[in-house]
């Protein structure tokens, strides 16, 4: 209908973009000049305006991301001047709809484009559903219009009788979308443009009233959970009353944290935080979850020891006597008896001298005990609480990798708990236990946290009388625990812990050691668990030399453990069958028939021709790994010059810093091969290949670097290198044997494979003071400057000037 009666007019006007803006007819809005499109459409429509009468005319077209709309509103420029802010602006009225056709050109900077004016009539009088539709928008803006006190704006909207002028007014809502006004401006036939506002304004009204509705139920819900807190107030004072009249308060003194608060021994401090946290749980209504975090909070402050503290027994002050302790239950170990002794003896002076508590920080220690594994770190912790009268408690370290675990959750998650610090001060029972952190150095980090950084605080001794937990949030004075914290490898934990703790190695035990280990405390332990009787079994001191000679090599004791436990197990079945009859006492010439042969014969008890060091170009060298200390061979070989490339070829998985040492190695006997006599020419033309066997072991460090110069000497001069000599150290350029560590672990190792003869670096002599005398005894250690000097001690003599026959093998 309005679409018959519409009269159309082409015009050229200047575009001026609204960007997520819709402005329709009869809105006044006004447009800051600082924007370059409004600007240059606003100056164009003022130069075209000054050729014609009338104000400047220009076409407001939505732009949303980019795209122009099909359809604009003619606006006149009013007025130009300034904004409320003080800058440029413009006033623009919108006049009517204007359908955009072609680009075309025109004065100024703007972008100008031809359209079609639509001039909308609707017929009077109003057909009758036009104005129900008329009366029931009005009806709609009236509401929403009250609801929001825009009691000024009614009559104007009531005072509209024109059909578009009243549907394009609702423009100006608030809630309408930019799509939605786009389909408002879009729309031609004005009743259609009516009908749909009529539904855009029902839809928000409806909208309003679900969101009343659930504010008033909220609302509601929340009167009716004050009134509940308050009726619940006034039922605990009356049942307050009841108790006090009758007399009847030991009903619920369970549940009277004020009064159990108020009778613990608390520190001042951690008394006020309970306190607050009692004010809290009384306001709180029974159904209220805070209401159980605070309980089960409370419930872990007032079980901490507080203020308990063990006594130290009198063995701990008598000296000799937890020396005593210390050697019954462990043999060897004597670095950490020796500190733990003086750990006990500088306690026993502060204490006869008043000087138990300083600057607030107690006697506490920090021991990190590192070796290999077997050698008893964990069960000597054990041991130092018994010798000290402490309680013992054991934190298991490996694999943890929560920040959390250590300082605990915070309150506010669900299932919080305290960190493993101050749960086992709980489990203790008393503030000064010995607390074992075992296998620290497995201690991993991921997006949880790094678990290693949070002991930074619990470790230092400067700073752990004031721990906090994240759960407590109260202080927590750790200064008298005695921490010893046990890791196989001392690279794998970090440089600011390591920093903080007081470090003592376990290099492992000496064959003596382990014999007297066995004969004491394995060998017992093993016949209660194979239900044997001590008078039943026995064992030879032999068989167990052998078996921790030739059937375990270990720097620890657990495999040794396991070959007793295994033996025994074999006499009781036997026994059980009828095959053996008890008692019993095994030697070293019935191990075989028990339990097979010996897996660790040493190179000295092979028969020659079988040895590795029986070819050319072999040598042993001495190695530490995390199990201990090793002897590692390293063989060499030369490429037949017609087969094989020249050049250096390394094998079995080495480092960085062990193929550098071999490059070395080479280096040295090229260019002193004419002043050592060796045929160094065969190094030019042909490939040289050094293996380390094991190839599936990572190896690296410098320490192989004599032993690679020895095996290439030995390759090329064509001279065995001694079975009995095994070595250790770095080489220079020049042929500087320099020092390397690990000295004791190495030793160690080199007597448990039956060398008898080793080459160490002459700056290494200082660490053979850590060696044990036993080993000593049995070793003939020489300490070198120079390569030329091992070359001298390594390689044997050559059998008539000429090289030796390499044996091949059939």
């Amino acid at each position: 209908m309005a679409a018959e009666s519409a009269a159309f007019t082409t015009l050229t006007l200047p575009v001026l973009p609204l960007d997520d803006e819709v402005v329709l007819p009869g809105m006044v809005v006004p447009l800051d000049l600082n924007d370059t499109d409004v600007r240059a459409a606003v100056e164009a429509a003022q130069a075209a305006a000054r050729a014609e009468p009338g104000k400047p005319r220009v076409l407001l077209v939505p732009r949303i991301d980019g795209t122009y709309a099909s359809t604009g509103v003619l606006g006149t420029v009013e007025q130009v001047g300034r904004l409320a802010d003080g800058d440029p602006g413009a006033l623009i009225r919108g006049r009517s709809r204007v359908r955009i056709g072609a680009g075309t050109t025109g004065p100024g900077a703007a972008l100008w484009v031809e359209g079609t004016r639509i001039d909308e009539q609707v017929p009077e009088p109003l057909p009758g559903h036009v104005a129900e539709l008329v009366k029931e928008y009005k009806a709609l803006a009236t509401a929403w219009l009250r609801k929001r006190g825009a009691w000024q704006v009614v009559d104007r909207v009531q005072a509209i009788e024109d059909v578009s002028a009243l549907a394009d007014n609702s423009g100006y809502s608030p809630f309408l979308t930019t799509e939605q006004k786009i389909e408002l401006l879009e729309t031609g036939d004005p009743v259609a443009r009516l009908r749909l506002a009529s539904q855009q304004l029902r839809d928000h009204l409806a909208e309003q009233d679900v969101a009343e509705t659930i504010a008033k139920d909220v609302q509601e819900g929340v009167d009716k959970q004050q009134r509940e807190f308050l009726l619940r107030r006034q039922l605990e004072a009356v049942r307050k009353e009841l108790r006090e009249l009758n007399g009847d308060q030991d009903s619920e003194e369970s549940d009277d944290y004020r009064a159990r608060v108020e009778a613990a021994d608390l520190p001042e401090k951690v008394r006020e935080a309970a306190l607050k946290e009692v004010d809290k749980l009384e306001r709180s209504s029974d159904q209220s979850p805070e209401g159980s975090w605070i309980r089960t909070w409370l419930d872990t402050v007032l079980e901490l020891p507080w203020n308990e503290r063990t006594d130290d027994k009198a063995s701990a002050y008598d000296i000799q006597g937890a020396k005593a302790i210390l050697d019954a239950e462990h043999a060897g170990l004597e670095d950490v008896k020796e500190r733990i002794t003086e750990y006990l003896a500088v306690r026993k002076r502060r204490t006869d001298r008043g000087l138990g508590v300083i600057g607030g920080r107690r006697g506490g220690a920090v021991l990190a005990l590192v070796g290999p594994p077997g050698v008893g770190k964990t069960s000597l912790g054990e041991s130092v609480a018994h010798a000290m009268g402490r309680k013992f408690v054991r934190v298991a370290l490996g694999g943890v990798r929560d920040e959390a675990e250590i300082r605990g959750h915070r309150r506010t998650y669900v299932g919080a708990l305290p960190g493993r610090i101050v749960r086992a001060i709980k489990e203790a029972g008393s503030m000064n236990p010995v607390v074992l952190l075992d296998e620290i150095d497995k201690v991993g980090s991921d997006f949880r946290g790094d678990p290693a950084a949070a002991l930074l605080e619990v470790l230092d001794p400067a700073q752990n009388h004031t721990f906090r937990d994240h759960y407590l949030e109260v202080e927590l004075d750790l200064s008298d625990v005695v921490f010893l914290a046990t890791a196989n490898v001392l690279e794998a934990i970090p440089e600011a812990l390591l920093d903080r703790m007081e470090l003592v190695r376990l290099d492992g035990y000496t064959e003596d050691e382990k014999v007297v280990i066995a004969r004491d405390h394995l060998l017992p332990r093993q016949l209660e668990r194979a239900g044997l009787d001590k008078d039943e079994v026995t064992l030879d001191e032999s068989a167990l030399r052998k078996l921790a000679g030739e059937y375990t090599r270990e720097a620890g004791v657990r495999t040794l453990e396991r070959s007793i436990a295994r033996l025994l197990r074999k006499v009781a079945a036997q026994h059980e069958l009828g095959e053996r009859k008890l008692p019993f006492t095994i030697t070293d010439a019935d191990l075989r028939a028990l339990i097979g042969r010996p897996h660790h014969v040493p190179e000295s008890a092979q028969d020659p021709a079988e040895r590795r060091t029986a070819v050319p170009g072999v040598a042993t060298g001495l190695a530490v790994t995390g199990a201990g200390g090793d002897v590692l061979f390293v063989e060499a070989s030369l490429a037949d010059p017609e087969t094989g490339a020249a050049g250096l070829t390394l094998t079995g998985q080495l480092g960085d810093v062990m193929k550098e040492s071999a490059q070395i190695a080479l280096s040295f006997l090229r260019s002193h091969g004419a002043e050592l006599e060796l045929p160094v020419a065969d190094l030019k033309d042909r490939g040289v290949h050094i293996h380390f066997p094991a190839g599936a072991v990572p190896k690296d460090g410098p320490s192989a670097g004599v032993t690679m110069t020895t095996a290439l000497a030995s390759l090329l001069s064509g001279r065995l290198v001694r079975t009995d000599v095994a070595m250790t150290g770095e080489v220079s350029l020049t042929g500087r044997v320099l020092p390397i560590g690990g000295v004791k672990q190495k030793l160690l190792a080199a007597h448990r494979a039956g060398v008898t003869t080793v080459v160490i670096p002459k700056r290494n002599e200082p660490d053979l003071d850590d060696v044990p005398a036993e080993v000593l005894d049995k070793l003939d250690v020489h300490a070198v400057t120079d390569v030329r000097q091992v070359l001298e001690l390594a390689l044997a003599p050559a059998v008539n000037g000429a090289q030796p026959e390499v044996p091949v093998a059939a």
